[in-house]
C-alpha cells in the first residue's frame, strides 16, 4: 500500500510558502509505515520544527475508483524539507518518517460532493479550505497517477493542503472536521500532540 501526497494543490498554499502553482500535479510519496491512527502523536525526537498539514484522503478499492474519504494530517519535519529543497534532493526524510501521516476514520466518498475541511488548533482556526479550492480536482489527480504510477487497491491519496500550514508543539490539541455542503459534520477528528 502506497500514500501518494500531491504539493501545492491550493494556491494560497502554494503563495504562503513563496513556490509557484504547479501546471502538473507534483507528486511525492509517504510509506505505509507513516500512517497512525491513535488519537496521541508523537513528536519525532529528531524533528526540530514539526509542521501540519491537514488534507483530504482518498482511499481506493479494488477497482482503484476512490470509495472512502477522510482526512489526514501530512506531518512534515520542516527544516529538513528546506534543506533538501535547497539541494534539489527528495523530501523523504522531511516527509516519510515514523507517524508522519495521522489518519481519521474513513466515511462514504461522493465524487459529486463540494467536501469542506478545517483545522483548529488549541481553540483557534488554522486552516480551512474546500474541494473546489483544488488547482486540480480529484478527479485529475487520479487520472494523472493512473497514467504515470502503479496505482494498487487500498492506495491512499493525500490531496494537498490549503493555506494555514505552521508548527506544532507538544501539548496542542487539534480538532478537524470534514463537513458537506450542507455543513453537515461527516468526520470530527481530535488528536494530541505528545
Amino acid at each position: 500500500m502506497t500514500i501518494w501526497c500531491v504539493g501545492r494543490n491550493y494556491i494560497d498554499h502554494a503563495k504562503e510558502l513563496g513556490n509557484e502553482v504547479p501546471k502538473e500535479p507534483l507528486f511525492f510519496i509517504k510509506s505505509e509505515g507513516c500512517l497512525h491512527q491513535d488519537f496521541h502523536i508523537p513528536y519525532p525526537d529528531h524533528v526540530k520544527s514539526l509542521h501540519y498539514e491537514l488534507e483530504m484522503a482518498l482511499k481506493f478499492n479494488s477497482q482503484l475508483e476512490p470509495v472512502k474519504i477522510g482526512l489526514a494530517l501530512d506531518l512534515t519535519d520542516r527544516i529538513s524539507q528546506n534543506e533538501a529543497k535547497k539541494k534539489g534532493t527528495p523530501w523523504s526524510l522531511a516527509k516519510s518518517f515514523k507517524g508522519s501521516c495521522p489518519l481519521s476514520p474513513w466515511v462514504k466518498f461522493d465524487p459529486q460532493e463540494n467536501y469542506h475541511l478545517e483545522l483548529n488548533i488549541n481553540g483557534l482556526n488554522k486552516q480551512q479550505g474546500q474541494l473546489s479550492d483544488m488547482v486540480f480536482k480529484p478527479i485529475e489527480l487520479i487520472r494523472h497517477l493512473k497514467k504515470h504510477f502503479p496505482l494498487a487497491p487500498n492506495d491512499i491519496l493525500l490531496t494537498g493542503t490549503p493555506a494555514g500550514v505552521g508548527e506544532l508543539r507538544r501539548g496542542d490539541i487539534l480538532s478537524a472536521h470534514l463537513k458537506n455542503s450542507k455543513e453537515k459534520i461527516l468526520i470530527e477528528w481530535n488528536s494530541k500532540v505528545e
